[in-house]
């Protein structure tokens, strides 16, 4: 009988399979493609998944090393998912073996068993009472017992902590027979009782008209772009659209962009649906993923809520993808896999010939591009539910005005009466830290990185300068390094000169400064919505954090700092990021009954992009914008793939993509591809960074199929180039950031 050889997939950059020798015990039939299995690898050992089985190789005989050992009894991967990362992997130019571990929870990269673990439950023995005389004089045993009791269906050894209970009492009660242990899994069907564990809202005409239009396509594919403004009751049409799709015993993906958006969305589809709902994040430890990416395989979770790696996750029967905030920039993986979430929904969903309903108030423009070409139904909501008035817009012109942390005087004006009406106000700055320079008055040295071309961020809580785009901390000089000068001041403003500011201005209200800093720590968040959400006149401090999702009652004004960032930035998608930051930042002013303002203070409030976003809306800026693409045939009416090389001498990562350049030209005409252009090679935008020096090549083109036959044959020809071996490459594929 001829030997059986495993192709495998292991996590490595190699776009190549690797054969083993199957091992001679285990039965053939065993072998099913999406199995994972240990194998040694260099001098140590990896787990890699089973692409497929055959009884020929290429390599010697007595080369062939004998896989170690089979980890599943049936494919961890099911068809369907099996072929979206096969799909994934060539469409994203990247390594197989790779992909997978993407897609895996990292326990089960660790080659930890593919079960859910089991809890221990303590439950009372028959005819257990709290009068039992051997826990007479013992007070916390009687205490234990009563709270176990309480629990008809057992008591958690989780929530022995939370009670007050000690585990000596717990033990003491298991000897004398009042107790017994048991080990359960977590549960693999619904609770009891309805379905919808509170009634589900009203809608108005248009909420009833998006329910009712994507309700009929709920059987079939079909991709829906709800467009609301901010408050519209976009989150209400999801949760008519998944009670739905429950009743029919199909499962719900939910894709959010942030992490800090996690919390507060699955509390509300508890409240709403009396069915087991599970959170996959980055920040969710790595046992509680992996139940929840199993009870999601196994049927069991009929709600999956999640950031963009949630996407990869198996279902049993998977009946509606919603994609909230779907213009959101964290939906696209910035290393590693350079993946969108987003179009990946849409890959999947078609494959499995279900439905999607993407939902923003400020729609990317490749899906307005979508919906006006009828690939997508485009789905409006264009006033807020209840009472709630869109806000109205104030651009203050602030060239003239002194500005005191940021603050100009009539903002100041304006931030007092909002508070002595009562209500709260939201100031908006996209700048963390006390100040973005630190600046010597004397010889005028800055504060830079030593290893990348970026100022140092000055962060005064911590007495510290740090860099935004590589980490790199030191603390802050007490003279001038250069001239030993004593007049080093900030310049500039961030959120923490901003809040000790407003602090010293309104001190008798609270100032909530809520950013990537001082949400660090866990829970720190929630403490802080909760001193909002009680309603007290208060004034929120933050970054774009606060731009997406919140529902702020009483914020009636809303004050954005800066708003000219993207008006003049070299990357041709900085003015849609602004116009929809603003935008959202906005949408949380007068949301309930009180009407809201929004003050924008920008050094060019005539310019023409902020006067028609704020006069027009959203809508019209992104009619203009896509005007202006087509013009001049960008994304979406190209499409786009960037070679990014890095290396400590920028002359290694320039020849590098110079050999680059030149195996494109030769690629080209074989491949049918005479029409994709490239760019450069050019110095990234920021050229340095982390110590290293960066450099690009830009891929242009009108059709996707002669991008893609060129790139596969250029990354297979680019791993064989000597100078390759000399810098750190990649390629990212639709990019979304060109620097």
């Amino acid at each position: 009988m001829p030997d059986l050889y495993l192709r495998l997939a292991l996590p490595t950059p190699l776009r190549r399979l690797f054969d083993y020798r199957a091992p001679a015990q285990v039965p053939a039939e065993h072998w099913q493609p999406g199995v994972r299995v240990q194998v040694p690898f260099g001098n140590r050992k990896v787990v890699g998944i089973l692409i497929e089985t055959t009884t020929t190789t290429d390599i010697p005989a007595d080369k062939v090393r004998e896989a170690l050992e089979l980890l599943d009894e049936r494919p961890l991967f099911e068809p369907p998912l099996l072929e979206l990362i096969h799909w994934t992997a060539s469409y994203y130019q990247h390594s197989l073996g790779d992909t997978f571990s993407w897609a895996m929870p990292a326990l089960l990269r660790q080659g930890e068993p593919a079960t859910t673990q089991k809890k221990r439950f303590y439950q009372a023995a028959a005819g257990a009472t709290i009068e039992d005389p051997r826990i007479k004089n013992a007070p916390r045993q009687r205490q234990a017992l009563e709270a176990v009791l309480q629990h008809r269906q057992g008591l958690a050894h989780e929530q022995l902590h939370n009670l007050g209970i000690q585990k000596t009492s717990i033990d003491a009660l298991v000897d004398k027979g009042l107790l017994f242990t048991e080990q359960r899994s977590l549960k693999s069907a619904r609770p009891g009782g309805p379905l919808l564990a509170q009634p589900a809202l009203s809608l108005n005409a248009e909420q009833k008209l998006a329910v009712d239009t994507i309700g009929s396509a709920l059987h079939h594919h079909q991709v829906f772009l709800l467009a609301g403004v901010t408050g519209s009751g976009k989150t209400e049409v999801y949760l008519h659209l998944i009670e739905q799709v429950l009743k029919q015993g199909r499962q719900v993906l939910v894709l959010i962009p942030e992490i800090n958006l996690g919390p507060q969305t699955i509390n509300r589809f508890r409240q709403r649906f009396n069915v087991r709902v599970a959170l996959l994040h980055s920040e969710v430890n790595d046992r509680e993923r992996l139940n929840a990416w199993l009870a999601s395989r196994d049927g069991a979770a009929e709600i999956v809520i999640g950031t963009r790696s949630a996407l990869f996750t198996p279902f049993k029967e998977l009946g509606l993808i919603v994609i909230d905030e779907e213009h959101d920039g964290s939906y696209k993986q910035q290393d590693g896999l350079r993946y969108h979430a987003r179009d990946l929904a849409l890959v999947r969903a078609r494959r499995l010939g279900v439905s999607v309903v993407m939902g923003s108030a400020t729609p990317s423009l490749e899906s307005l591009y979508n919906a006006k070409n009828g690939r997508y139904g485009l789905l409006r909501l264009n006033r807020r539910a209840g009472s709630a008035q869109v806000p109205t817009f104030q651009r203050l012109d602030v060239r003239s005005l002194p500005l005191d942390s940021g603050i100009s005087l009539p903002l100041q004006k304006e931030i007092e009466r909002t508070l002595a009406a009562g209500q709260q106000v939201l100031v908006f700055l996209n700048r963390r830290g006390y100040a973005p320079v630190l600046m010597c008055k004397d010889c005028g040295w800055l504060g830079d990185c030593h290893a990348c071309d970026a100022r140092l961020t000055l962060h005064q809580r911590y007495n510290e300068l740090r860099c935004h785009h590589c980490g790199h901390i030191e603390q802050r000089p007490h003279a001038c390094p250069k001239c030993q000068s004593l007049q080093l001041h900030p310049v500039g403003a961030g959120t923490e000169r901003a809040e000790d500011r407003l602090q010293l201005l309104f001190p008798k209200v609270p100032v909530v400064r809520i950013d990537r800093d001082s949400t660090a720590r866990k829970g720190s968040l929630d403490a802080m919505l909760k001193i909002i959400q009680r309603g007290e006149p208060c004034i929120l401090l933050g970054t774009q954090m606060l731009a997406k999702g919140h529902h702020f009652p009483q914020v009636t004004l809303v004050a954005i700092l800066n708003a000219d960032g993207g008006l003049f930035s070299a990357d041709f998608r900085a003015s849609e990021r602004m116009a929809q930051l603003i935008i959202q930042v906005a949408g949380r002013a007068g949301r309930a009954e009180q009407p809201g303002k929004v003050i924008i203070q920008s050094h060019v409030a005539d310019h023409p992009l902020l006067v028609q976003l704020t006069e027009e809306g959203y809508f019209a800026f992104a009619e203009q914008a896509l005007r202006e693409r087509r013009a001049v045939q960008l994304p979406p009416y190209t499409h786009m793939a960037l070679l990014r090389a890095e290396a400590l001498n920028p002359q290694h990562a320039d020849d590098f993509l110079r050999d680059a350049a030149s195996l494109l030209e030769q690629l080209a005409t074989p491949l049918k591809a005479e029409d994709v252009e490239c760019l450069g090679p050019a110095a990234a935008p920021m050229e340095r960074r982390g110590g290293r020096y960066r450099a690009q090549l830009l891929f242009i083109a009108r059709q996707r199929g002669p991008l893609h036959r060129l790139l596969h044959g250029l990354c297979f020809n680019l791993e064989q180039l000597p100078s390759a071996r000399q810098v750190r490459w990649a390629l990212d594929v639709d990019p979304v950031d060109l620097y």
